[in-house]
């Protein structure tokens, strides 16, 4: 990987992380587009680079993060961040073997979009209009909820904040919820990802060549995360999820389409 592909794959994380559009499933798309997917380290890369989106959270939220008199807020967090990792770590490999599937991407991206075509009409009458309203029950179902984001085309942001809104809160609480249970789980799982990377192949991060695309796409990522969230949520609260069901629907049949024919691989 050079350091174009670095900073083109950290644009795509930035943008698409809290987007409910898959950022997995876009990655898999461009790293396939340029010949990069079967690469031991775009695998590790595609982890490790939300790092970058993980921090522009934390910066957005500081103090939501540092508020350390809120034990009720990091019960939340904690509870709903638990399915994530229990079912994270038992299907560890079967999650890698579907990250390399482009027509799994394709067809949830499309099925996606058609749900969020009407997701709005499903749920109209929010009751919960602030985190503090929430109860750890509301938490751990939107945690379980996050878990339908490890089928890479799904999105982590779309299952957590329909899951948010399931569970009766506003479009705004919903997506911010999302963004905050994105921090542990996201860290999570490029913590394990890096630590399985030391146990099997050490040399592919002692390479500095591999370093500095991590470094720079982190930073890329980290960069265009702080405005997709300011962007997104503006729009959420004006417009709702219609524009990202159609994206989704268009690029989902343009990916079924190039794997059927042989042109994405």
């Amino acid at each position: 990987m050079n350091l174009i592909q670095a900073i083109l794959l950290g644009i795509v994380e930035g943008i698409t992380e809290f987007l409910p559009v898959s950022s997995t499933g876009h990655m898999i798309i461009v790293s396939s587009w340029m010949g990069i997917d079967k690469l031991e380290f775009t695998k590790l890369f595609e982890i490790v680079v939300q790092m970058g989106a993980i921090l522009a959270v934390v910066v957005l939220y500081w103090r939501k993060f540092f508020d350390f008199t809120r034990a009720d807020f990091y019960k939340k967090i904690i509870i709903g961040v638990i399915p994530a990792l229990i079912l994270g770590y038992i299907f560890a490999d079967r999650i890698d073997k579907l990250l390399q599937s482009p027509l799994i991407v394709g067809i949830m991206l499309l099925a996606g979009g058609l749900v969020l075509l009407f997701v709005d009409g499903w749920f109209k009458i929010p009751q919960v209009h602030h985190e503090k309203d929430m109860n750890i029950f509301q938490a751990l179902r939107i945690g379980f909820w996050q878990c339908l984001a490890m089928i890479p085309g799904v999105s982590r942001s779309a299952a957590s904040i329909i899951g948010g809104m399931q569970q009766r809160l506003t479009r705004e609480l919903a997506a911010e919820f999302s963004f905050l249970l994105a921090v542990p789980t996201m860290a999570a799982a490029t913590g394990y990802k890096l630590l399985k990377a030391f146990k099997d192949n050490p040399e592919m991060l002692k390479n500095g060549h591999n370093l500095t695309a991590l470094a720079v796409g982190n930073i890329v990522a980290f960069v265009v995360a702080i405005i997709a969230i300011k962007t997104f949520i503006d729009y959420l609260k004006k417009h709702g999820f219609k524009l990202f069901g159609y994206y989704r629907i268009v690029v989902g049949i343009i990916v079924i389409v190039l794997v059927e024919r042989g042109l994405l691989v």
